[in-house]
């Protein structure tokens, strides 16, 4: 009995060790772990979430939430396994840990959180979360807003749905110059055409857009698609004053949208126009795009001609010199250079032919270096030999 425990325990330490052997900061600490030691720890617990004993995945659980708990993956993560695993207790446990204590500032754990609870049927809770985000953590996180309308309209309750928008877009309309307002409008009236099924109160909520001095490209690409997609007569009239306060640079937005912006909306208009405007509005946008764009675009092409009539004219006077200094050449009267003699290729046999051979420069690759090497001098008699008889003195 105690042999088969101790062969499953080295059978199991054997498959974790390289996990544990690559945990370098089991503990807590404010530097951010590096993403080798993050990915080990998504692949230790991807390895014990197999196991059939919850103890050891919670055991594994609360190590990584010590080490990793500035990182809100790792919380989600943790709750969500504990609601695969039908342990919901555990997993509130941790989700209260990690919204109130550890990740409460970063937004993503709470809008988890409230789709945790609108999934288990807290809605007070979720509403709560939402709430915290857009009004407290991130002051107009619109990603909130849009959850948190979409979910009151799931539940069935439309009035409440719209009332999320209305709220925050009045709250928006008294701060001077808003960045969110637009935007805001924009998902406004396409949530009103789409869900509610308001066409008129979606149309309404548009008209909003041109007493604000802000308007960016994205805003009125999503107000050109929004009047292209609704099923009634068109606006153009306030489209075109919508673009002409956009592209006109004597207007506020000229200091804010660069050129290719405006000339890439003033496109996107003509060729709405196309589709749905008459023939006066049509020549109204075009000329307008002509006078701002067209003009301006021909600065560069009229620069590079001047630059190539300068190089042409450069070639010009190099080819009259050119052609100055060749009659030079011939003139008569100029001073020749001295013609020396050829030198014939057998010139070599007035030297001896041996002369002409060395002279030759052998290939490469097939010199032979031997005769560089010194030779061995001769040997007259091993040492210590003495000869046999002394000379006669």
């Amino acid at each position: 009995m105690r042999e088969e425990m101790y062969r499953k325990a080295k059978e199991y330490e054997s498959k974790i060790i390289g996990f544990e052997l690559a945990i370098r900061r089991p503990y807590f600490h404010v530097k951010p772990l590096d993403n080798p030691e993050l990915e080990n720890w998504h692949n230790y617990l991807d390895y014990i979430e197999k196991e059939e004993d919850i103890n050891k995945v919670i055991k594994l659980y609360e190590r990584c939430v010590i080490a990793c708990a500035s990182y809100s993956e790792f919380w989600i993560r943790y709750v969500q396994c504990m609601e695969d695993k039908r342990s919901l207790d555990l997993a509130n446990n941790a989700l209260a840990r990690a919204t109130h204590v550890f990740v409460k500032k970063q937004p993503e754990i709470h809008l988890f959180s409230a789709r945790f609870k609108e999934l288990n049927g807290d809605i007070f809770g979720a509403r709560a979360e939402y709430q915290h985000l857009y009004s407290d953590l991130c002051p107009g996180f619109l990603e909130a807003i849009v959850k948190h309308s979409n979910m009151e309209h799931r539940l069935g309750d439309k009035e409440l749905s719209c009332s999320v928008y209305e709220k925050v877009i009045a709250a928006e309309k008294g701060k001077e110059q808003s960045q969110l307002l637009p935007t805001l409008l924009i998902q406004y009236s396409r949530f009103l055409f789409l869900a509610i099924r308001d066409l008129e109160k979606a149309r309404e909520i548009l008209t909003v857009l041109h007493e604000q001095l802000n308007l960016t490209k994205p805003v009125l690409e999503a107000v050109i698609h929004l009047e292209s997609i609704f099923p009634c007569e068109k606006r153009i009239e306030f489209l075109d004053s919508l673009v002409e306060k956009f592209v006109t640079p004597e207007s506020s937005q000229g200091e804010l949208a660069s050129l290719v912006d405006k000339e890439e909306i003033s496109s996107i208009f003509l060729e709405f126009l196309d589709l749905f405007g008459d023939a006066k509005s049509i020549r109204k946008a075009s000329t307008r795009h002509t006078t701002l764009f067209s003009c301006k675009r021909s600065i560069l092409p009229s620069k590079k001609r001047k630059a190539d009539d300068a190089v042409v004219s450069d070639r010009d006077k190099f080819a009259k010199t050119g052609s100055v200094q060749s009659a030079t050449g011939t003139d008569p009267n100029a001073s020749n250079p001295p013609v020396w003699p050829a030198t014939s290729e057998t010139s070599g046999h007035q030297w001896g032919a041996s002369y002409a051979q060395q002279a030759a420069y052998p290939a490469y690759g097939t010199y032979d270096y031997s005769h560089q090497m010194p030779q061995p001098a001769p040997q007259t008699a091993a040492y210590g030999a003495y000869p046999p008889t002394y000379s006669v003195q």
